[in-house]
């Protein structure tokens, strides 16, 4: 029997390490900021449990080179797709920083991005003992029918699989659609983690020269 594969979801990662070390020394002033605007719950509740979340870094011309390769990898991530580009340009809806907190318990509770035609994660300090990023089954009809796995098959991914985990080392990208679930591990705070989050969006050149 011949096996077709519709309505795939694509998931694109990369190994792209040359942006670490001068990302993370740009970074370090916003997430600074950000520990500075939750000062006062540290100060109640302690360092536990906060995603320190920075201003937006669109403005800054610093983060210029990687606006432009992860603009780049973004169109082609959705000219991939099928979608007919040559009408299209991405843009930048947002960009930020995050840490999540240094004693532990940092994590994103299961979210999509509505609106945003292009997501995408860059890690700037990670390992195997900090938090990691989760993808759920996009398909409504299919969570509703879920089946369990065959036991052998449980650390694989199969047609069947409803979750996904992503194991990023510092320098890995990854590019996904907005339409995507997902979410982040809690962090036990044994290692730092940081990463760098966007959305984007596609819009109709027309639109762009009505401008």
């Amino acid at each position: 029997m011949l096996t077709n594969n519709f309505f795939w979801t694509p998931i694109w990662s990369e190994e792209k390490p040359e942006f670490v070390k001068s990302l993370n020394k740009v970074s370090n002033q916003y997430i600074k900021n950000a520990r500075k605007k939750n000062k006062d719950h540290i100060k109640k509740y302690g360092d536990f449990g906060i995603s320190h979340h920075s201003v937006s870094l669109l403005s800054d011309n610093n983060f210029l080179d990687f606006q432009n390769y992860v603009g780049q990898k973004s169109w082609d991530f959705l000219d991939s797709m099928g979608y007919d580009m040559k009408n299209y340009k991405t843009i930048f809806t947002e960009m930020w920083v995050q840490e999540f907190a240094k004693k532990g318990g940092g994590h994103h509770s299961s979210h999509v991005h509505w609106n945003q035609h292009v997501s995408g994660f860059y890690f700037l300090k990670c390992s195997d003992k900090t938090s990691h990023p989760i993808f759920h089954e996009p398909r409504a009809g299919a969570q509703m029918t879920k089946l369990k796995l065959k036991p052998e098959n449980e650390k694989s991914i199969w047609p069947g699989t409803d979750v996904i985990h992503l194991n990023p080392l510092p320098g890995t990208m990854i590019i996904f659609p907005g339409y995507l679930e997902h979410e982040y591990t809690v962090d036990f705070g044994l290692e730092p983690f940081r990463f760098i989050h966007w959305n984007m969006q596609a819009i109709p050149e027309e639109m762009m020269k009505n401008d």
